[in-house]
């Protein structure tokens, strides 16, 4: 079973669902067992979603879109071009 330390470390990958099958069930196994992993997890849980309420009306500025586009190679912008966007102009990400 996945100790406190490691269980820890690996939160927001459990949460984004980016680790393997088996070692998801050792940490869902010790977050069942663990009271103080489990408060750790839900804060996690509840810091994302304040995170993500605030964030979710505020606009990014064209140029970091730009970046992001180009580092991720997609359009988030729906202007169909990656990476277009260089002025500071703000720009919702959809």
């Amino acid at each position: 079973m996945a100790d406190c330390n490691e269980t820890l470390r690996e939160l927001e990958p459990f949460i984004d669902g980016e680790i393997s099958d088996e070692a998801r069930e050792h940490i869902h196994g010790h977050l069942g067992a663990c009271v103080d992993c489990q408060q750790a997890f839900e804060f996690h849980l509840e810091l994302r979603e304040a995170v993500r309420r605030k964030a979710s009306n505020d606009e990014l500025p064209a140029s970091l879109v730009a970046k992001l586009e180009v580092c991720l190679r997609d359009d988030f912008d729906g202007d169909g071009v990656v990476g277009s966007g260089g002025s500071d102009d703000s720009a919702s990400v959809r």
